[in-house]
């Protein structure tokens, strides 16, 4: 790579002995808390959608009615469309600008129009907001990933960008509560029985204060600096999709990438997040002897959250054993095994969940296999693109497939109406299931997509391995 010949600024003395965090200086630490705070709660916006998109629909096109199931699964695609947008403009632009300076204006994006979202009238205006909500979720992953990955040592950055997805789960399951809370308070009628979707968007509101710390300290990577110098000078081309797609050194990283995550975006968007629907067809069955019939939709909210919480309680072990294991097999034995695992555990859980108890170890099961995917796109996709492209790449491969992702959720609620052998309750919720055991077929394509891609342990981050060559 021609002009970006330098070595890691952020490089130290690798002593094996030594704790990776003992490594990190105040200024990596405030770059890698401040980094996973705006991923964090770009997750948490992300549940909260997901717990309060059945209760908007019902708000707008009545309860029970066919058009609310219909649009539900729309939003979920226009919601997911907006991040795959999201992240190719702001992975290109967060190469070419700074990932700091994009950042910001990522995280006010997604906190302001999630807290609209709470003030829509109909599905059109709706739709509207959870669109930009998109724009700025989709953006924060690839530009927070190459900040950290620029800026920490070489040795604690997998370590690093592991806890960093981890620390999704927090997002997730601080969501988790806040729907608790809120379903108890509907449930007892200290807010309007149906407004608790709304309640649930105005508190996603709250991460826009975040904006003004990462303004007022963030700097760009040393590292970034200098590559960009380097490319006005005549060196490699920054956030360029021509120099991604064109070269041929990392365009095959770049679609193979792309199918990798693709594969466990589907999974966890298309089926592993509509687990609240099988929750709510349980509960139904189970609460209808238990309450008041006016109190049920809170209660129904009160165990979405706690479903929710046993999700990601299984994903932050899941993405903190999967960071573990890589740093000690390898990427792509890893990937492999939880490729198979997420499979597994999804069809099991949408094929046999029929009781509450079982809640408390199928889903975490599943949120553990399906979510430490995750960990291994945090870890593993900076490691394949050089530090002009790492924010453009990181943010191709994680969300181009997005497009495609979007329809999974169209294609479920098709899939199960054709599935269905009836429309009564029972035949519809076992068309669901079936639908669901099928889709999860879409963890191979991941496995098939590793043949393809270099393991990357052990080794330098592309741009060091020029200057080692160049050296030589």
């Amino acid at each position: 790579m021609g002009g970006l010949n330098f070595p890691n600024s952020a490089a130290m003395t690798d002593d094996s002995a030594t704790p990776w965090y003992r490594l990190l200086n105040r200024h990596h630490w405030f770059v890698f808390i401040m980094a996973s705070l705006a991923w964090m709660f770009d997750c948490l916006d992300q549940q909260l959608f997901n717990l309060a998109r059945d209760s908007a629909m019902a708000q707008f096109f009545g309860k029970g009615s066919p058009e609310a199931t219909k649009y539900g699964g729309i939003a979920t695609a226009i919601f997911v469309a907006g991040w795959a947008m999201g992240g190719l403009i702001f992975g290109t632009v967060g190469d070419r600008v700074g990932r700091a300076r994009m950042l910001t204006i990522t995280v006010l994006m997604y906190s302001l129009f999630t807290g609209l979202s709470a003030f829509s009238k109909g599905f059109v205006d709706f739709a509207v907001y959870r669109f930009i909500t998109g724009l700025g979720v989709g953006g924060v992953f690839g530009l927070a990933v190459a900040l950290v990955a620029d800026t920490l040592p070489d040795r604690a950055r997998p370590h690093a960008l592991g806890l960093f997805q981890a620390l999704s789960a927090v997002g997730n399951v601080t969501a988790a509560l806040i729907a608790i809370v809120v379903g108890w308070m509907e449930a007892t009628q200290r807010i309007r029985p149906g407004s608790s979707w709304s309640s649930l968007f105005l508190i996603g509101a709250a991460p826009a204060f975040l904006v003004v710390f990462i303004a007022w300290k963030m700097k760009e990577p040393e590292k970034w600096v200098r590559a960009r110098e380097a490319g006005q000078n005549g060196g490699a081309k920054m956030g360029s999709y021509g120099e991604l797609l064109g070269n041929e050194r990392w365009s095959g990283r770049a679609w193979a990438g792309l199918v990798l995550c693709l594969s466990g975006v589907v999974g966890v968007w298309g089926i592993g997040f509509f687990s609240p629907k099988l929750i709510g067809d349980v509960l139904n069955r189970a609460l209808a002897s238990e309450v008041k019939p006016e109190e049920i939709d809170g209660y129904k909210t009160i165990w979405k959250g706690i479903t929710l919480m046993m999700q990601n309680v299984g994903a932050f072990f899941g993405m903190m054993t999967f960071t573990k294991l890589a740093g000690r097999y390898g990427r792509k034995p890893v990937f492999a095994v939880a490729f198979l695992a997420a499979l597994v555990s999804t069809f099991v859980c949408f094929r046999f969940l029929e009781t509450r108890a079982q809640i408390f170890w199928m889903i975490p099961l599943m949120g553990f296999c399906q979510m430490s995917l995750f960990a291994g796109y945090a870890i593993y996709l900076p490691e394949l693109f050089p530090v002009n492209l790492r924010s453009t790449g990181t943010s191709f491969c994680y969300n181009v497939g997005r497009f495609i992702a979007a329809a999974g959720p169209w294609t479920l609620g098709y899939l199960a109406v054709w599935l269905a052998q009836g429309s009564s309750d029972a035949a519809k919720l076992e068309g669901f299931r079936d639908a669901c055991c099928w889709m999860s077929l879409i963890f191979l394509v991941g496995m098939a997509a590793l043949k393809f891609l270099p393991e990357t342990k052990g080794r330098l981050l592309p741009e060091d391995e020029d200057a080692a060559a160049a050296a030589r």
